[in-house]
C-alpha cells in the first residue's frame, strides 16, 4: 500500500514538473514570437533621408574644379535604399605649360539603390554598397592664348566655345554611415566610377567631367556626406 502510495506521489511529482515546464517553454517561445513581430513591424516604407556633399565645395574652393550635389535616399524597410543624386559641376582652369584655357559648368545625375549589409538591419549605423547609373550633358569652352609666330610674324590664336559633350558611366559604391544626432548622420561614401559612353569636342578629350572628374576610362573618388533623416 505504502509502496503504491510512493508510486502515486513520485508519478504526480514528475507529471507537475512537466506540466510547469511545458508553461515555461511556451511563455518564453511566446515572447520570442512578440520580439521578432516587433522586429518585423518596421514599415516597408520607413521614412527619407537629404544630404549634402562636402568634398565638391572643398574641391573647388581650394582648386580649380568642384561639384556641389545633393542627394534624397528613400527608406525601405530600413534594408534598400532607392537614391537620386543632383549636382552641378565646373571647371575653370588654363594650363601653365600650354596655355590652354579649359571652363565648363553643367548639370549632372545619378540614380541607384543602395543596400545595408549589417545582420542589424535597423541599427542607427549602416554599412552599405550600392550601384548608380549617371549622366550628364555638358558645353565646353577651349581657347588658347596668342603665341607669336616668327615665320609669318603674326600672333597665332585659337579658340572653341561652346562645345556640346556629354557622357554616361556607372559607379559602384561602398559607404560608412553613422548617427551623430538625433536625425543627423555623417559619413564616407567611396566611389568607382567606369564610362560608359561619351562625345567629346571637335578637337579631342575634354580635361573634366561635371560629376565624373578629371578625363578617364575609369576613375576612383570620395564624397563625405552630412545627411538628415525624415
Amino acid at each position: 500500500m505504502i509502496c503504491r502510495k510512493n508510486i502515486f506521489t513520485y508519478t504526480s511529482e514528475l507529471i507537475l514538473s512537466l506540466l510547469m515546464l511545458f508553461a515555461v517553454t511556451g511563455r518564453a517561445a511566446a515572447q520570442n514570437k512578440t520580439f521578432a513581430i516587433q522586429k518585423d513591424s518596421v514599415p516597408l516604407f520607413n521614412g527619407f533621408a537629404v544630404s549634402f556633399d562636402l568634398v565638391g565645395p572643398a574641391m573647388q574652393a581650394f582648386g580649380d574644379y568642384g561639384d556641389y550635389e545633393a542627394a534624397l535616399r528613400l527608406n525601405l524597410h530600413d534594408q534598400y535604399f532607392p537614391i537620386i543624386e543632383v549636382g552641378y559641376g565646373r571647371a575653370n582652369r588654363t594650363d601653365v605649360v600650354t596655355g590652354m584655357h579649359y571652363k565648363t559648368g553643367s548639370p549632372f545625375f545619378r540614380l541607384g539603390c543602395d543596400l545595408n549589409l549589417l545582420k542589424n538591419k535597423h541599427a542607427p549605423n549602416r554599412l552599405y554598397g550600392g550601384i548608380r547609373y549617371a549622366f550628364t550633358s555638358y558645353k565646353v569652352d577651349i581657347s588658347r592664348n596668342d603665341i607669336y609666330d616668327p615665320v609669318w610674324g603674326t600672333d597665332a590664336s585659337f579658340a572653341r566655345n561652346g562645345e556640346s559633350c556629354n557622357q554616361h558611366w556607372f559607379e559602384a559604391v561602398f559607404g560608412l554611415d553613422a548617427k551623430v544626432w538625433g536625425p543627423l548622420h555623417m559619413g564616407w561614401v567611396f566611389r568607382y566610377k567606369r564610362r560608359i559612353s561619351h562625345k567629346d569636342t571637335s578637337i579631342g578629350n575634354t580635361w573634366y567631367v561635371p560629376g565624373y572628374g578629371i578625363y578617364g576610362d575609369t576613375r576612383l573618388g570620395a564624397t563625405f556626406n552630412v545627411s538628415i533623416d525624415i
